[in-house]
């Protein structure tokens, strides 16, 4: 998300005619995005923001800007108190519109913007990327709901980042075929709580109808979106999935722990029992699609007898991805408000550490069936002189190969597999024509794992 909030002002900054610098001391404008969600991400933006101020008293001109969470939706007066020398302050999911107009009234860019616009052929409202994205970026995020009104107990979201709010189809379609026609060969649709896109509009349109306007788009190959909260996951966002051939076969749904007491403290509004029925039933509509989740480990209260539930449900249900984290309380939530933030750092890590060994042990295991196995990468670049990219399930493919394949779907022969990722050889043309002949005969597309 804030990947997305930070590439939109970078492309009006691009219009007004400014172009990027890997070297901050090279910078004219400095833009500072921030994240709250956890303890350590805060720190890295106040840390970064106090080794800016010596830049800023050398060069009186330089424009340093903080967007964010840490900024919030309602202003953060102490932040500007505590860093004066900061020229411009913007909420969240924001085009930049402060820091534009206060560059706009130290010079005049209206002649260079409508010429910026002109050159790239783009109507009012669509995006431009920045040039050192332009017909280089592969997979591009896209916001599709602002906000979150789903208050969970331990989430800062919801008060920094204000209430849901979704964008229009129309406009969400608009920057999908701009970002089509710079490059983009895949789109991920953001939102705190993605399945509770439209939500907030009387009658609206929901997910699945989204995902089916997006898989419309000419020239996007695939589309994915995250992260999904499992009271919303719809059998009419599941049999999207299923039916439309752009969508891949990847479901973020985070269980956050596994044990009913905690769940409930922590406001998610399910049990474990209702969350391990909704993975089978993900499983049984999407055959072979891969299930990212989340977990929080040392919760206020909660006891080694309730880690071992999500230990045990983990184990139990062998999902593909999981995003650990270790609890810290977010200033001004109900968890920091009314829970006593009791379990050790240590026993924290501990926790933490047994569920990563056990993520990693599942892997090994589950990422074998892939051996042997043609899977379909979308080519993101090369890394360490291999090429990079991810199949339909997001699982990392590194294979070799001459010709220049970036943006490229391209068939591989898996013929190693690790925890993280797996490698093999790229197909040659006629194995890759023979794929695209069974497919064609059979349906618009193929099961690519066994599991």
């Amino acid at each position: 998300m804030n990947y997305a909030d930070a590439r939109r002002v970078a492309s009006e900054l691009e219009k007004l005619g400014y172009s990027a610098t890997p070297h901050a001391e090279d910078a004219d404008v400095i833009v500072l995005e921030t994240c709250t969600v956890r303890q350590q991400s805060e720190d890295k933006a106040y840390n970064k923001l106090h080794s800016l101020r010596p830049m800023k008293q050398k060069r009186p001109d330089l424009t340093v800007a903080v967007m964010g969470c840490v900024v919030g939706v309602r202003g953060n007066q102490s932040l500007e108190e505590k860093f004066p020398f900061v020229d411009v302050f913007m909420e969240p999911s924001t085009d930049g519109l402060p820091l534009i107009s206060q560059l706009q009234q130290e010079e005049d860019h209206t002649l260079e913007q409508t010429s910026t616009a002109k050159r790239h052929g783009l109507q009012d409202g669509e995006i431009i990327l920045p040039a050192d994205q332009r017909g280089k970026l592969v997979s591009a995020p896209v916001s599709i709901v602002y906000g979150c009104s789903h208050a969970c107990a331990f989430c800062i979201i919801p008060q920094q980042r204000g209430v849901e709010r979704s964008r229009p189809i129309g406009t969400i379609a608009s920057e999908v075929r701009s970002l089509v026609s710079q490059g983009v060969k895949e789109v991920v649709l953001l939102g705190q709580i993605v399945d509770r896109y439209g939500y907030d509009v009387a009658n609206g349109p929901d997910l699945a109808d989204l995902l089916a306007t997006i898989n419309d788009v000419d020239g996007l190959q695939r589309i994915r979106f995250l992260t999904s909260h499992p009271n919303y996951m719809t059998d009419r966002i599941l049999h999207a999935v299923a039916d439309l051939p752009k969508v891949m076969p990847q479901i973020e749904i985070p269980i956050q722990a596994g044990d009913n007491d905690i769940l409930r403290d922590m406001k998610r509004g399910y049990t474990r029992e209702e969350y391990r029925d909704l993975i089978h039933h993900v499983r049984a509509t999407i055959p072979g699609a891969a299930i990212h989740s989340d977990i929080i480990v040392g919760f206020p209260g909660e006891t080694r007898e309730q880690f071992q539930k999500t230990y045990d449900i983990l184990d139990e249900l062998r999902l593909d991805k999981v995003h650990l984290a270790r609890y810290s309380p977010r200033p001004g939530t109900v968890s920091e408000r009314r829970m006593a933030d009791d379990v050790p750092d240590v026993e924290k890590r501990r926790r933490f550490h047994a569920l990563e060994s056990l993520q990693k042990e599942i892997l090994q295991e589950e990422m074998r069936h892939y051996v042997g196995q043609m899977v379909e990468v979308l080519v993101e670049g090369k890394h360490k002189g291999r090429w990079r990219g991810r199949n339909p399930q997001n699982k990392l493919v590194f294979f070799n190969d001459p010709g220049d394949q970036k943006g490229k779907l391209v068939q591989v022969l898996v013929n190693h597999a690790g925890p993280w990722s797996m490698s093999g050889t790229m197909a040659s043309r006629s194995q890759s024509s023979a794929i695209k002949d069974r497919r064609d005969q059979t349906s618009d597309t193929i099961p690519l794992t066994v599991f």
